[in-house]
């Protein structure tokens, strides 16, 4: 799965300048001098490597923003974000040429010093354990349909390994600490190799399943939990909504911005792009972001017009309904959590590492203060995981909040603070207007998401 702009942060401490083709580019800083390195990455690996740092859990919760947006409205703000995305990317481009910084966060404190630098660290451990907790979330209502989907039909419901909050628990302990304990886990990079075709092969199932489920829905559909009941099932509920406005859609650009995260990875993926200049990782990022907008609307328009308004927060659940023991479901079921497992321990690493640095400074290693960090962090996400009762709330705060500061928020201010461009050249006026759409829609989302609660309660 995509780590959402999360990677490893010592890719930081490694990004060096080499020879740098064209002269739109300054050498990058490591630890405040000038190194040569060795031929980096392919224009297509970086491509790759890109892709998986944007695509993962938001590509489960697309198809239920389109049905709070509808089809037109959904494909609107889908190519307003990842237009946006990619030019916020272009401000963080221009700023590390014209500083030479390869770090998200010290951009942050070459802007606002260390407020700043301390303000990025807390919205990437935020963006984090969100998106851990959305991963686990994942595990947690998977892991029993998957082992349901292999065992018999006569299952009762009541065994402990139908339980997800318990098998979430064992899963936890038993896989996911050991890995995230480790001092250097850079070996689990090499698993998301495979992401982009997972997402693929998702993407696929979805469009063949759609002429599986008829519409109009069922009243009444066998699961292996009993009789399912879906009230008011119409012919009129097949017809595609083309606007939707109600209090859902509150969801939906927080769960794109939350899909489109990636910004974190760029600055690493920069530094190791051989030849590196800036317009060429404009095009590593224009190509990335492409692909994973055609596979996100794919999977969303084709989720969405498989159950229409009953599509469900995580579209896979919806298919446990109609299809329990499908097995193109149990395969890309297997594959999504196979890769959510091996990726949750990759993205606690950052997360450790930004708690340690805002607590503890520039101490030696300690571990001691690494196994306590371990644990308080996987400690929250699992708490998150168990006890919030739908993904879209995750998608829908952590995506208002962190993930709208640094998709939109941050690069716009850090590239007015630190930019000697006049504030009135269009990436001046331009950043200015990023700073303020992410801004009024994170409020306004965060707002309505909060109200929505309140009523609900």
């Amino acid at each position: 799965m995509s780590i959402n702009g999360n990677i490893n942060t010592d890719l930081y401490s490694e990004c060096a300048a080499g020879d740098r083709a064209g002269s739109e580019t300054t050498p990058l800083l490591t630890n405040g001098s000038v190194q040569t390195r060795a031929k980096g990455a392919s224009f297509a690996s970086s491509v790759f490597n890109l892709i998986n740092a944007i695509m993962g859990s938001g590509i489960l919760g697309l198809a239920y923003a389109m049905a709070s947006t509808g089809i037109v409205g959904f494909c609107i703000l889908l190519i307003v974000v990842s237009t946006l995305a990619a030019y916020s990317i272009h401000l963080l481009l221009t700023l590390c040429d014209q500083t030479g910084i390869n770090s998200y966060e010290d951009l942050g404190g070459r802007a606002l010093q260390k407020p700043g630098k301390v303000m990025v660290g807390i919205a990437i451990l935020i963006q984090n354990i969100g998106a851990m907790s959305s991963y686990l979330f994942i595990l947690k209502s998977e892991l029993p349909a998957a082992i349901d989907s292999f065992l018999s039909t006569d299952s009762t419901g009541n065994a402990w390994y139908e339980d997800g909050r318990l098998l979430l628990i064992l899963v936890t302990l038993c896989v996911v600490l050991p890995l995230s304990i480790l001092p250097k886990i850079g070996f689990l990079g090499y698993t998301s190799s495979i992401a982009f075709f997972f997402m693929l092969y998702f993407a696929v199932v979805i469009v063949v399943k759609k002429w599986s489920i008829p519409c109009p829905l069922p009243h009444n559909v066998t699961t292996l939990s009993g009789t399912f009941q879906i009230s008011n099932s119409s012919d009129s509920e097949c017809t595609p909504k083309l606007f939707v406005i109600s209090s859902k859609s509150a969801y939906a650009i927080p769960t794109m911005a939350f899909s489109f995260l990636c910004h974190t990875a760029i600055l690493p993926i920069y530094c190791e792009l051989d030849r590196p200049t800036k317009s060429r990782m404009q095009n590593v990022t224009n190509v990335s972001i492409g692909l994973s907008f055609l596979l996100y609307l794919i999977s969303a328009v084709f989720g969405y017009l498989t159950f229409y308004a009953h599509v469900n927060s995580e579209l896979l659940l919806g298919y446990d309904t109609y299809m329990p023991r499908d097995i193109m479901v149990m395969t890309v079921r297997l594959a999504i959590l196979l890769s959510v497992l091996l990726t949750v321990p990759l993205i606690h690493f950052p997360a450790r590492k930004a708690v340690i640095l805002l607590l503890f400074g520039g101490r030696p290693f300690s571990w001691l203060i690494h196994i306590i960090a371990t644990l308080g962090i996987l400690g929250v996400v699992l708490l998150m995981a168990i006890f919030v009762p739908d993904i879209r709330n995750v998608f829908g705060v952590v995506g208002s909040t962190t993930s709208s500061c640094l998709l939109f928020v941050f690069p716009g201010i850090f590239y007015l603070k630190i930019s000697n461009r006049s504030l009135r050249s269009f990436d001046s006026i331009g950043a200015l207007l990023l700073v303020v759409f992410g801004l009024i829609m994170g409020l306004i989302s965060f707002s309505i998401i909060v109200i929505t609660w309140v009523q609900d309660s």
